[in-house]
C-alpha cells in the first residue's frame, strides 16, 4: 500500500475582480465601500411643485418645456457651461473685466431713473481689498435682501458706473439654499430655458434633484457597460449637471447621448420585430406574364440603380414577412415605375395594390402617371381624395370592398373607417416622411384575414444616412443615386433685386423660345407681418407687367381639387407659359418643356426643398436654369444659397441640410414618429449612433430578443423614453 501523502495547505482563493475594470480587490476596500439603499426610481415620479420655489406660475412654465417631473429635469442636462473662475478680489480688477469676487453688503437703494420701465438697484458692496458700486438692473425686489452686513458670491463686469451684475448668490443663507457658487464659480451649467423659465431658476432646481440621480434606472445591459468602459447613469446625470471641469461635462453628455440613441435603435428594432411577428405577409409569387411584358415595353431603359432596387423588391415580395423597404431616390430617378412593377405584382398575384399621397395635387399626378404607364393595360384604378364625389366615392368602396377594382390612387382619404378592401396586398406610400405612423399602420390595417400587406415607402427627398439610422431605422433602405439617361444639369444663380429685370428679360427670351417656365412664392396670400411675395397677388401682377404677352396659370394647394387639376392640365400640354406657384409643384409635376425656375423668397426655403423644386425643371433635351431670389441676411441664410448653387448631388445637399438646421426640419415637419434627443446631437453623433446601432444588432444576434431577462430594463426604458408607439407594431 502507497504510504500516505501529507495534507497540502489550502490555496489561497484569488482576490475579487473590479466589475468596471477587472482590478484587484481586497478585502479591506471591499468593506470599506459605504452601502447604500437599493435606488428607488419612483422617486423621480415626484411632480416639479415638490421642489422648492416651484409655485404654480414657475411649474405651469416648466410644463410647457416637457418637464412634468423631478425625473423629467434631471434627464434635461445644460446645452453649454460658462467657465467662472474663483472668486477675486475688487482691487484687483480691471475697467471691462469680467470675474466673480465675495463682497459684503454695506448698504443698497433703488435709484429712480427718467427712462419708463427702467429700475437700478445700487449696493455698496466691499471686500478687504477696497469697496465698490454693485449695479442690478429691473429688480426692485432686491434691495430689502440687500441688508448690511449681507455676504454675497457676484458674477459680472466692471465698468466705469461700478460692478454690473450678471448673477449672484447669497452666502449663509441657511440650510436647504442652492450651493454657494453653483451660480457665479467654477463650471456654471446653462440649461434650456424658456422666457418664463430663466435658466438660474432652472439651475437651482437641477442643484435641489442632484442628490436623487442615484436612483434613475440604468437601462445599459451591465456586460456592455464595462466593456464599453461607461459610467453609471446617476453618475453620467450628476457630471452633466454639475460637473468639475469641462471634460468631465463632455463625458458625461457622451455616456448619455450614446444611452439616448441606443435606446431609440432599440425601440425600432423592437418596433420592426413585433411588427413581422404580429402579421404575417402575403408571398407572392415571381414576376410573370403581366409584369414582365410590362416591364419591357417601358419606352426607355431602366438605371443600374432601378434594376437593383427592383431585385431588392421582387425578393421581399416573395417572403412570408410583410415588405417595409424605404425607396429613396431624387425627383426624377425612377420611383415611380419601382412602385408600379409592385403594384402590378400583387395585381397579377390575384390580389389589391394602393398608393397613398399626402396632397391631392400629387395623387392626381400620380394618377395620371400611372394611366399613362398603363395605357396598354387593362387594369381598372380609380383615385380617392377628399374631393371625390359621393356618387363615385360609393362606387369605388364597393368595387374595392369586393376585389373588383385592382388598385386606387388616394390621399389620407384611403385609411378612413369606410374603406375596405377585398384582398390588398401592397401598399406604397409616397413622401412618406409627411405621414406620421399611426397613419401608415392604418393602411397596413386594411390588410386581407390577419395578414399585412408589403409596404414600400418612398420619398424624394433625399435623406442622410444619419437621419435614416434615426427617422427610418425599422426599414430596410434602398437608394436610387442614379439619374435616367438624358437628365441635364440645372444652371443656379442666386440674386438680388438689383438683378430682377433682367431676370424676367432671361424668361421672356426662353418663353419665345418655346419653353415654359415657373415661378415659385413661398406664401398663397399676402400677409402684412410677412414679407414674402403671394402666388395668387404675384400671378395677377405678372399678368399685367413682365409677361402680359403670355399665359400665366396659378397653382396652389388651398384651390379647388377641379380648378387645380385644370391648372395643370393647361401647363402640362402648353396652354400656359407661365405657372406661378407654391411649393406644392416641389413635387409630382413633370413638364419636360419648362426650363426655368424662378423662386422668390429662396432664404424661407431648406436645402432639400430647394433641391426638390429646382428639380421640377432640366427634365427634358433643352438646358435649364434655376434663378433663386434670396435675402442672405443670416449667415445660416448665406450658406445653404451658397451650397444649393455649388452641389448638385441631393444627398450631399442633404447632409449639409442636416448639419444647418437640424433633423426635425431637413424633412419639413416634425412629425410623430421622429425622435427629438434631449442630449445626442446630429450629426455630430453620427458614429456614435453607428455604434449604438451595431450594439442593438449584435444584442438581437445574441438574445434573439430584446426582452431576455439579461437585458433587464432595457425596453421598458425604450419605451419610457420614447412612447409605446416607438415599440408597438
Amino acid at each position: 500500500m502507497a504510504p500516505p501523502r501529507e495534507p497540502q495547505a489550502a490555496a489561497d482563493p484569488a482576490p475579487p475582480l473590479s466589475f468596471a475594470d477587472g482590478s484587484p480587490q481586497d478585502r479591506g476596500a471591499l468593506r470599506e465601500v459605504p452601502l447604500r439603499s437599493a435606488p428607488r426610481p419612483s422617486l423621480l415620479a415626484a411632480r416639479i411643485e415638490s421642489l422648492r420655489g416651484a409655485g404654480p406660475k414657475l411649474a405651469a412654465a416648466a410644463g410647457q418645456m416637457g418637464l412634468d417631473t423631478v425625473g423629467d429635469l434631471l434627464v434635461h442636462v445644460p446645452h453649454s457651461y460658462r467657465d467662472r473662475a474663483a472668486p477675486r478680489k475688487l482691487g484687483e480688477l480691471r475697467i471691462g473685466e469680467e470675474a466673480t469676487v465675495e463682497v459684503e453688503v454695506r448698504s443698497a437703494r433703488v435709484r429712480p431713473t427718467r427712462r419708463r420701465g427702467l429700475v437700478i438697484v445700487e449696493a455698496s458692496v466691499a471686500d478687504d481689498s477696497g469697496p465698490a458700486k454693485a449695479v442690478w438692473f429691473n429688480q426692485a425686489w432686491l434691495v430689502d435682501r440687500l441688508t448690511g452686513g449681507t455676504r454675497l458670491l457676484l458674477f459680472g463686469k466692471l465698468d466705469r458706473s461700478g460692478f454690473r451684475v450678471e448673477a449672484h448668490e447669497v452666502l449663509g443663507a441657511g440650510a436647504g439654499e442652492p450651493s454657494a457658487g453653483i451660480h457665479t464659480t467654477g463650471i456654471v451649467p446653462v440649461h434650456p430655458a424658456s422666457e418664463r423659465l430663466r435658466a438660474q431658476r432652472l439651475r437651482e432646481w437641477a442643484w435641489q434633484t442632484r442628490p436623487l440621480a442615484r436612483h434613475a434606472i440604468e437601462s445599459l445591459p451591465a456586460e456592455l457597460r464595462a466593456r464599453r468602459g461607461l459610467a453609471l447613469v446617476g453618475d453620467a446625470l450628476i457630471g452633466a449637471h454639475f460637473p468639475e471641469g469641462l471634460d468631465e461635462a463632455e463625458e458625461a453628455r457622451r455616456r448619455l447621448a450614446f444611452e439616448e440613441l441606443f435606446l431609440h435603435q432599440a425601440a425600432l428594432a423592437a418596433r420592426r420585430s413585433a411588427r413581422r411577428a404580429a402579421r404575417p405577409g402575403i408571398p407572392l409569387a415571381p414576376r410573370g406574364e403581366l409584369v414582365e411584358p410590362w416591364l419591357e415595353s417601358l419606352p426607355f431603359e431602366l438605371t443600374g440603380d432601378q434594376r437593383r432596387a427592383l431585385g431588392e423588391i421582387d425578393a421581399d415580395l416573395q417572403a412570408d414577412r410583410p415588405m417595409q423597404r424605404l425607396l429613396m431616390g431624387e425627383v426624377g430617378s425612377g420611383k415611380t415605375v419601382l412602385a408600379l412593377s409592385a403594384m402590378l405584382r400583387a395585381v397579377e398575384a390575384g390580389y389589391q395594390a394602393a398608393l397613398m399621397a399626402p396632397t391631392e395635387t400629387l395623387a392626381e399626378q400620380h394618377a395620371a402617371t400611372l394611366a399613362r404607364l398603363l395605357a396598354d393595360q387593362s387594369i381598372p384604378f380609380t383615385l380617392l381624395t377628399s374631393a371625390t364625389p359621393a356618387a363615385r366615392r360609393r362606387e369605388a368602396l364597393g368595387r374595392l370592398a369586393t376585389g373588383e377594382l385592382a388598385m386606387v390612387v388616394g390621399t389620407h382619404a384611403l385609411i378612413e373607417p369606410d374603406v375596405e378592401f377585398g384582398r390588398l396586398a401592397v401598399c406604397v406610400v409616397d413622401e412618406q416622411h409627411r405621414f406620421g405612423v399611426r397613419q401608415r399602420a392604418a393602411l397596413d390595417a386594411k390588410g386581407p384575414g390577419g395578414h399585412a400587406p408589403h409596404a414600400l415607402h418612398m420619398t424624394a427627398t433625399p435623406i442622410p444616412r444619419t437621419l435614416s439610422l434615426t427617422a427610418y431605422g425599422d426599414l430596410d433602405a434602398t437608394v436610387l443615386r442614379e439619374l435616367p439617361a438624358g437628365r441635364k444639369p440645372v444652371d443656379t444663380w442666386v440674386v438680388g433685386e438689383e438683378k430682377r429685370a433682367g431676370a424676367y428679360e432671361f424668361i421672356r427670351d426662353r418663353l419665345h423660345e418655346g419653353r415654359q417656365a415657373y415661378v415659385v412664392c413661398p406664401l398663397v396670400e399676402g400677409s402684412e407681418s410677412l414679407e414674402a411675395k403671394a402666388a395668387t397677388e404675384e400671378a395677377v401682377r405678372l399678368r399685367a407687367t413682365e409677361f402680359a404677352d403670355f399665359d400665366v396659370g396659378l397653382l396652389h394647394g388651398q384651390m379647388a381639387a377641379r380648378s387645380k387639376q385644370a391648372a395643370m392640365e393647361r401647363f402640362a400640354s402648353g396652354d400656359s407659359d407661365v405657372l406661378v406657384a407654391t411649393s406644392v409643384i416641389e413635387v409630382g409635376i413633370d413638364v419636360a418643356n419648362a426650363t426655368v425656375m424662378l423662386v422668390e423668397g429662396a432664404e424661407r426655403y431648406g436645402l432639400s426643398q430647394l433641391h426638390q423644386l429646382r428639380g421640377r425643371v432640366g427634365r427634358g433635351e433643352h438646358r435649364s436654369q434655376c434663378i433663386l431670389f434670396g435675402d442672405a441676411g443670416s449667415e445660416l441664410a448665406t450658406r445653404r444659397l451658397e451650397a444649393i448653387v455649388t452641389e448638385s448631388d441631393g444627398f450631399k445637399l442633404a447632409e449639409v441640410d442636416l448639419a444647418l438646421r437640424g433633423e426635425g426640419e431637413i424633412l419639413g415637419t416634425r412629425q410623430h414618429g421622429l425622435p427629438r434627443f434631449r442630449v445626442a446631437v446630429l450629426p455630430d453623433d453620427v458614429t456614435m449612433l453607428t455604434e449604438a446601432r451595431r450594439e442593438v444588432v449584435g444584442l438581437l444576434d445574441r438574445y434573439g430578443s430584446l426582452d431576455a431577462p439579461a437585458l433587464g430594463p432595457l425596453l421598458d426604458a425604450a419605451r419610457q423614453r420614447f412612447g409605446d408607439e416607438a415599440i408597438a407594431p
